[in-house]
């Protein structure tokens, strides 16, 4: 591979994309960079000045299959060829599954999981025809192991594990790779601007109201302790494209490595007592406490 490849990247817009798409364009990359809403471009281009790097910005909207078709052809006619996608697009729904509606269901899959296809469908062809590529997925730990709270969002990060293990069968006799990345908590905006709370969530008469605001105060912490950056994704997915033999997964983060870890290797039973208990436990505790008036 050659670092005057191009790599286009969903998402771009903040967060985890866009250090991604200045991480790689330092290191040589010809980066599109895609950006749900032409609004958005400026702060991308800020962004990108601010780093001594160039970014190509183009808009793609997951759910709109004429943008995926215009923003891959832009892509590919840069240097002829997309070498890498990074399917980092995604939002996030916050809240109990009686409290979160149809609606809001079928947005979070019809974005992570539908528009995540999409795009990888019209990457494809020009990669085949290449004989070269790489399609890396960012997913979660919270692909692996769900969470209080966050059951629709993992459950779309638990689809795109299952379609990223099958896509790497399907074209490794192409001569492509599909790769995962899985990081940890990051305190990026998918924390404040992007949270994705439900509206029944906030509900103070929803049963699960003070055992999810216990809950998310609970991740509030766990991101402010957190020490995995944005730029320890990029690095990630940087590896993924460039190593000779990439690995199918690349997880993000030691918190996040220890939590797979003891999965795979406690017995379930253990596992779902001390970790899945230690946590209702402390929420049920918060939640049962008198209130401050």
């Amino acid at each position: 591979m050659s670092n005057a490849d191009t790599i286009l990247i969903t998402g771009s817009a903040h967060g985890l994309g866009l250090e991604t798409a200045l991480y790689l364009a330092q290191r040589g990359f010809r980066v599109c960079a895609t950006v749900r809403d032409l609004a958005q471009r400026p702060s991308v281009v800020e962004a990108a000045a601010e780093r001594g790097v160039e970014l190509e910005v183009v808009q793609l909207d997951l759910t709109d299959p004429s943008s995926i078709e215009a923003a891959v052809a832009a892509a590919a006619a840069l240097n002829g060829s997309i070498f890498g996608l990074v399917n980092n697009g995604s939002i996030g729904l916050r809240g109990c599954l009686e409290d979160v509606t149809d609606d809001e269901v079928r947005r979070v899959f019809d974005t992570n999981v539908l528009g995540t296809v999409a795009v990888t469908r019209a990457v494809l062809p020009h990669m085949r025809a290449a004989g070269r590529g790489r399609i890396v997925n960012i997913s979660s730990v919270g692909g692996r192991i769900s969470a209080f709270g966050v059951g629709i969002y993992c459950s779309s990060k638990f689809a795109l594990e299952g379609l990223s293990e099958a896509l790497a069968q399907e074209i490794e006799p192409f001569g492509l790779h599909a790769i995962l990345i899985e990081p940890g908590i990051i305190k990026t905006t998918r924390w404040t601007s992007n949270r994705g709370t439900s509206a029944g969530a906030q509900n103070p008469d929803s049963p699960y109201y003070q055992l999810f605001q216990a809950s998310e105060a609970f991740a509030d912490r766990l991101v402010e302790r957190s020490k995995t950056q944005p730029m320890d994704v990029a690095a990630a997915v940087h590896r993924a494209l460039t190593v000779d033999k990439p690995k199918m997964r690349y997880v993000v983060g030691r918190p996040a490595s220890v939590v797979v870890v003891l999965r795979r290797y406690v017995p379930e039973r253990l596992f779902e007592r001390l970790y899945f208990g230690t946590f209702l436990r402390r929420i049920r505790a918060t939640a049962a406490a008198p209130q401050p008036e």
